[in-house]
């Protein structure tokens, strides 16, 4: 979706700058619908984001119309998110949908008892989000992101893809417990594929880039990186690394590989991002979050980039462009 569809499906003209801003006056009927987007506003974030309204649409809920809608992006660290999640409170949102752990440890001890429903958000649980998947409890639910043992997969497609792989750099956030469970998932199931593990903790583009190029000083090297407000963010870097040093990486989503990554493997983020959309619905017509147990990814992708396979000097096997859901030549 081109970016000028994507204002126009949120309201046209009076949308037309970020963070979108609502003119409704205190006490207008309209439903109050907040978006807090824990990642940098890139086209993928506006493809998941435009997939959201667009099912909001289909639902019966139109800005302007019975809706009102106030959006923001992630921009800083958590410090800085601290005041722009209070101006979104500020807007007495009647539900919030939340985009990644981040951005919801943030809005979690702010949010009081505004219902919030969450997509993209690994390990809930484990990360004190809900009580359990079945009954969340609280004012919390929505739709889980990877668990931990999903690093191995992503590492069997790495070692699938490339042949003689030896030596397997991870790109992760080290304080974000899901990556730590991803991490551990990883270098468990790396003896068995005779690779060795180098963790790259990152928090910024000057650390990715320093990382991955001091990986790249060795051969028979692939990288996987792990889904993540701040490799989001960096997605265009990764696909510039990968080419420039002619190094496979194996990505989480569709949509890297879109942009130039060579593989993907990973849930498909919109359609959980429509079905963010249901809850939301449900929510406004008077459900409890307590009531709808989070849910997790059914639906899994596998894509591959030829032109990337071939910038790089690589041949993925047919056997595994056969399993595809998606090819780009």
């Amino acid at each position: 979706m081109k970016r000028r569809e994507f204002i126009s499906l949120l309201g046209g003209g009076a949308a037309a700058t970020w963070p979108l801003t609502s003119r409704a006056q205190q006490g207008d009927s309209k439903r109050g619908i907040g978006v807090l987007m824990g990642a940098a506003a890139t086209k993928l974030g506006e493809t998941y984001l435009a997939a959201f309204f667009s099912r909001l649409e289909e639902l019966g809920w139109k800005k302007d119309r019975n809706a009102r809608i106030e959006v923001r992006w992630w921009t800083g660290g958590p410090e800085q998110m601290r005041p722009v999640v209070a101006g979104l409170l500020a807007f007495s949102p009647d539900v919030i949908m939340v985009f990644s752990n981040l951005a919801l440890a943030v809005l979690k001890p702010l949010a009081g008892k505004v219902p919030v429903v969450f997509v993209g958000v690994g390990d809930p649980v484990g990360d004190g989000f809900v009580e359990s998947l079945a009954r969340p409890g609280g004012n919390i639910t929505g739709f889980a992101g990877n668990e931990g043992p999903m690093g191995s997969k992503w590492l069997e497609v790495l070692n699938e893809t490339v042949p003689h792989l030896t030596r397997v750099l991870t790109i992760f956030h080290p304080e974000t417990p899901i990556h730590q469970a991803f991490q551990r998932s990883i270098e468990g199931a790396a003896p068995r594929m005779n690779v060795e593990v180098i963790p790259g903790g990152v928090h910024d583009a000057a650390e990715i880039e320093r990382a991955v190029s001091s990986f790249a000083k060795n051969e028979n090297g692939g990288i996987i990186v792990l889904p993540h407000a701040i490799t989001w963010a960096n997605n265009e870097l990764f696909v510039a690394l990968e080419l420039r040093h002619r190094l496979p990486a194996v990505y989480a989503t569709e949509e890297s590989v879109t942009t130039g990554g060579l593989v993907s493997y990973g849930q498909d983020f919109v359609d959980n991002f429509r079905k963010t959309a249901e809850y939301v619905d449900r929510i406004l017509r008077g459900e409890k979050p307590s009531d709808l147990p989070v849910q997790q990814p059914t639906k899994y992708k596998l894509a591959f980039n030829l032109k990337t396979a071939k910038a790089i000097g690589l041949t993925v096997p047919p056997t595994l462009l056969a399993r595809a859901d998606k090819v780009i030549e």
